[in-house]
């Protein structure tokens, strides 16, 4: 069986950078949403916030 990574980290403050990293994404890819490209990259980018949002609030601090 091949190990693989998690999608996401165990501590608050790395949760917090890909969790703001994806919200800078997403925020860019919004003022796109008149191109295909950034339908597709504010949807997919979008998922991710959700569940890495949810995944962050489960953190211990």
């Amino acid at each position: 069986m091949i190990n693989l990574p998690p999608l996401f980290v165990n501590n608050r403050r790395d949760g917090a950078r890909l969790l703001s990293s994806a919200l800078v994404i997403f925020t860019i890819a919004s003022t796109q949403l008149d191109h295909a490209w950034g339908q597709a990259v504010a949807a997919l980018s979008v998922v991710i916030c959700i569940y890495w949002g949810m995944a962050y609030r489960r953190l211990d601090r």
